[in-house]
């Protein structure tokens, strides 16, 4: 069966690859933005799957309430500490960061924003009290606009291990790349770097190395795969050509009826009247 994919950059192909053989997964996916767009979870979802969504801006959280019931939905934002920030909010987009300089970086390209206070917790608290003790984490998401860093140190990877760790590698909206900043935490918690597509690194847990063969090769042909932008344009080809059919059938019933076989010597004298009245004209 054919792969959509709702990602900004195929993370959720790369990801499917090493994981589609599980049913009823789990996700936690910090920084989510948006429910169906630029979704790495969206596919997962609508294959059973559910878990945790991360999203301190209220706008995108409102519309993940609306569209992942099955999931754990919380607007708080993650750090290295407890307690409350300002989240600089740019709306209709996914760059609202706790950063004040890089929001101070967007401003100078025109992107506005608003401040909200939003709640702050460790990665760590949001594992103790939203997953369940034996449930496993198949993969953890990090999209936190220049705050990776604190989020990977916020939580315990002695207990707390994802088979998968995927983390913007960037910085916003640039090809600068930021992970030395964190990649340290995950490497000395025994995670291996498997793979980087241009915008995220991705890490498997050392535990689960017979899943590093997933990454070996970029999204490519063998993967059955197709973008959800595509496949909406299809749909609505589909869908054209079902009323254009549906039109057909119509038109056909009515040149086929005994109305229209009825009127056809009227429809000729009209015809040639008009005929002789363009001539006239001329």
């Amino acid at each position: 069966m054919t792969f959509i994919s709702y990602s900004q950059n195929y993370e959720d192909l790369i990801l499917w690859r090493a994981l589609k053989g599980l049913s009823n997964g789990f996700y936690i996916d910090v920084g989510a933005a948006w429910p169906n767009k630029d979704s790495v979870t969206k596919a997962f979802y609508i294959s059973g799957w559910n878990g945790i969504n991360i999203e301190p801006n209220p706008e995108l959280f409102s519309e993940l309430n609306l569209h992942r019931p099955r999931d754990i939905n919380l607007q708080i934002a993650i750090s290295d500490f407890e307690g409350e920030l300002d989240l600089n909010v740019f709306s209709e987009t996914g760059l609202s960061t706790l950063d004040s300089k890089i929001a101070e970086e967007h401003h100078k390209v025109h992107f506005q924003s608003h401040p909200e206070k939003v709640k702050v917790y460790k990665l760590s608290q949001v594992w103790d009290q939203y997953v369940p003790q034996s449930q496993e984490v198949h993969f953890l998401k990090v999209d936190v606009e220049g705050l990776e860093e604190r989020v990977l140190k916020s939580n315990d990877w002695g207990k707390n291990r994802p088979w998968i760790v995927v983390v913007e590698a960037t910085e916003p909206l640039s090809q600068v790349e930021s992970y030395l900043y964190w990649e340290s935490t995950l490497i000395d918690a025994g995670y291996l770097f498997v793979y980087a597509d241009g915008l995220n690194r991705f890490y498997v847990d050392s535990k689960h190395q017979n899943l590093i063969h997933s990454f070996k090769y970029p999204p490519n042909v063998f993967d059955d795969y197709i973008l959800e932008s595509k496949h909406q344009a299809d749909e609505k080809i589909k869908e054209l050509e079902k009323k254009l059919l549906e039109v057909n059938g119509e038109l056909s019933a009515i040149v086929n009826s005994r109305a229209w076989r009825w009127t056809k010597p009227i429809r000729i004298l009209f015809h040639n009247l008009r005929c002789i009245f363009d001539k006239s004209d001329t």
